[in-house]
């Protein structure tokens, strides 16, 4: 409606103003004019053009024609008269601009006055294929228009498959438009009635009421939320959401959103509630308003979630990020994810904006922090403050074992070669200071510099050598140690041989295409020898190196194909598409002192490790990994996601994940074109390991030229909701949900 109030004030402004200067300078012995003046920069023309003498008025008969550009208006009949300023042109009459079209029978203006009428008209706007029909659109004033009995479609033809009308229409440009006693109708039977509707009409950003949101489901019961829209200035602009739930309450949602330039920008969302329904831990209060997901109740009624993401250049070439994610209680993103305000909207807001994600729903930690990043040509340099906020563990434990980096320091020195010699070298460096309230804490530094001597044999064999020193010193707080525990240091060494040849083969499939069998065989044998200590704390896995001692081989294909692209007058050009990549690795733990150690807790085989990305053309992707172990005959692992689509919009999306002993997982999502504009979709998604269905739901949509239908039903956790959306176009959806 926006856009739509935009068209409108344009257009009718482009016919009562633009003329004034035609006009204005027309005299009789100067009817016709060129565009080379650039005093008159319209052109008139007419099959028959007289004055008269009696009523001082100008008449153009036939064809009349007043153009420039775009811009054109045509009548069967013109007549102005240059000492009142008014004009009238009649039969046919039609004026477009830049592809939007205003027609009538009969316009009449006062171009002193701004003012003026234009009968039986109808209004096309290009960008949003909208016609507007009144039998009279009036400017009353320099600044407002009416239209009696006007109505609006997106729809082509003489009777709509849908159109919104009303008995009063008044719009003020760089304000609001208003509408008395309006409908909405369905061909000719009326199936909602608006006794009065309010839309902005700016051609900027308008502060007002955005489209609500209505729904019932059988945790919430009824729900109406409503959002106001808060233009602020030309860089930032704000939502408020007030949002009602039958059974829970009132929910209120703040957003506010700023871009400063093209890098410095954020968003912050908080939203709040005082839940009328709590979890006491009974199996009637988890089933109703709680989650068995976990092995906490949920006796609180004060619910939030407060999450902000913002990027900012610093000086010096230095730049910030700062992503927090606070939440009241563990169930509250479980409760919330559908809606304006929802999880799911949020995280896909922030992946679009800032390409970082939330972290998931289920996720029991949240993370929140602030880092400061700088990259040169050689090194990296990033500085991150990053805390873990556990709202079930803040909530209801005694001690928050939650582990924060408070910050972390890290510096690395890209590969370079050494000047003069033929070696390179790197270095990871990394200081944390860890930080837990009801548990140990202290600080860590780590260096972890690399040497490296590439050496090639003819174009058959790499082979590369290097070493690295690591040296790890602890500073631990912990009043229980001796001072002889708390200062720690660690030194280890390891060794790293890598062989690797690659050899290929180019086979033709036509006169105009190739591909190309790349084979690439590695073998990498590593050595590391730690000293472990029953002292050394643990904060994360660095401190709890395993010593290596294994050898490592793989085999990778690469499938690429070569197609000619034959163009006239064009050089010879080629694409090249890799459509597919097939892995294979497995490792062999040695033994050291006659004793058998492992990294994996078998045997000295690892499980044989496959992959294969498949992309044989534009419709059909399949990629899938596996673990497959040698002793047991067991996979450990297996994951597989394939895609499959055509050209009528058909697809199939099917993943299957699977972890021996820990979890097992499928997701299934179909959408079939059924017809020209009829539209079937399901998805599935079940957790097999735990025997529990997370989520399913089908549904169907209807997409005409001008509107769509869509009705789903949907299960998910112990809710069930129906739902039926009416989207016009141009408009937007309307709709409720069950």
């Amino acid at each position: 409606m926006q856009r739509l109030n935009k068209k409108i004030f344009s257009i009718i402004t482009l016919l009562f103003f633009i003329a004034a200067p035609v006009f204005s300078e027309i005299k009789p012995d100067n009817l016709l004019f060129g565009d080379d003046d650039p005093s008159i920069p319209w052109r008139i023309t007419a099959d028959e053009i007289e004055y008269d003498q009696i009523n001082k008025q100008y008449i153009g008969r036939g064809h009349v024609h007043i153009a420039k550009a775009d811009k054109k208006l045509s009548a069967d009949m013109a007549r102005f008269d240059h000492k009142t300023m008014k004009v009238s042109a009649q039969g046919h009459v039609v004026i477009a601009s830049g592809g939007d079209i205003l027609s009538g029978s009969r316009i009449d203006a006062d171009l002193n006055a701004g003012t003026g009428v234009v009968y039986d008209g109808s209004l096309f706007v290009k960008e949003n294929h909208f016609f507007i029909r009144s039998e009279r659109i009036e400017k009353i004033d320099k600044a407002t228009y009416t239209a009696h009995k006007g109505s609006l479609t997106s729809c082509d033809g003489d009777c709509p498959d849908w159109k919104i009308t009303g008995t009063d229409m008044k719009i003020t440009p760089g304000s609001y438009g208003f509408v008395k006693h309006s409908a909405l109708w369905v061909k000719d039977i009326p199936v909602a009635y608006i006794p009065f509707l309010i839309f902005p009409v700016n051609l900027k950003r308008q502060s007002g009421l955005l489209a609500p949101e209505m729904g019932h489901s059988d945790r919430k019961g009824i729900e109406y939320t409503q959002p106001f829209y808060w233009a602020i200035d030309d860089s930032s602009d704000a939502t408020v959401y007030y949002q009602y739930m039958e059974k829970r309450g009132n929910k209120i949602g703040f957003e506010y959103r700023y871009v400063l330039d093209e890098r410095t920008k954020g968003l912050i969302m908080l939203d709040m509630l005082n839940d009328r329904q709590t979890d006491n831990g009974s199996s009637e209060s988890v089933d109703k308003w709680g989650y068995a997901g976990d092995a906490y109740a949920r006796p609180n009624s004060d619910r939030y979630w407060f999450r902000m993401k913002h990027d900012q250049p610093l000086p010096l070439g230095f730049f910030g990020r700062v992503d927090l994610d606070i939440v009241s209680d563990q169930d509250y993103l479980n409760e919330f994810k559908d809606g304006y305000t929802g999880f799911d909207k949020t995280r896909a807001y922030f992946k679009e904006t800032f390409n970082r994600e939330l972290d998931d729903y289920t996720d029991p930690s949240r993370v929140n922090s602030i880092s400061v990043t700088k990259t040169g040509m050689t090194y990296s340099l990033n500085a991150e403050t990053r805390w873990y906020d556990n709202p079930a563990m803040r909530r209801w434990e005694d001690n928050d074992t939650s582990l924060h980096k408070l910050p972390t320091v890290r510096f690395d020195s890209l590969r370079q070669s050494v000047s003069g010699t033929p070696l390179y070298w790197g270095m990871d460096s990394e200081y944390t200071y860890f930080y837990r309230e009801n548990s140990v804490k202290g600080h860590r530094m780590d260096m972890y510099p690399r040497v490296y001597l590439p050496m090639r044999y003819k174009n058959y064999l790499s082979f590369e050598p290097s070493v690295g020193m690591r040296e790890t010193i602890w500073s631990v707080d912990n009043d229980d140690l001796s001072q002889d525990k708390n200062h720690l240091h660690r030194e280890m060494a390891d060794v790293k041989l890598d062989l690797s040849s690659a050899v290929s083969r180019i086979y033709a499939t036509s006169e105009n295409s190739s591909f190309r069998h790349k084979m690439v065989p590695q073998l990498v044998y590593e050595y590391a020898a730690i000293n472990h200590s029953e002292d050394y704390p643990y904060f994360d896995p660095l401190d709890m190196l395993e010593k290596k001692h294994r050898i490592t081989y793989s085999l990778t294909h690469f499938f690429t194909l070569k197609t000619e692209q034959k163009k006239a007058d064009v050089p010879a050009a080629y694409d090249y598409h890799q459509f597919c990549r097939i892995k294979l690795a497995q490792s062999y733990y040695l033994n050291e002192d006659g004793q058998e150690w492992t990294a994996n807790g078998e045997h000295d085989l690892s499980p044989i490790y496959g992959e294969i990305m498949f992309y044989p053309f534009q419709y059909f992707t399949l990629e899938a990994d596996a673990q497959w172990s040698p002793y047991s005959n067991q996979f450990k692992s297996r994951n597989v996601v394939a895609a499959v689509s055509d050209q009528r919009g058909d697809r199939i999306v099917a993943e299957y994940r699977y972890t021996q002993d820990f979890s097992e997982s499928l997701y299934a999502n179909l959408t079939v074109k059924l017809t020209k504009n009829l539209l079937g979709y399901a998805d599935y998604e079940r957790n097999i390991y735990d025997g529990k269905e997370i989520r399913n739901s089908i549904g169907i949509a209807y997409l005409a030229s001008c509107w769509s239908v869509d009705v789903r039903y949907a299960r998910e956790e112990g809710d069930r909701r129906y739902s039926f959306m009416i989207n016009l176009y141009g408009l937007g959806g309307v709709g409720s949900g069950r």
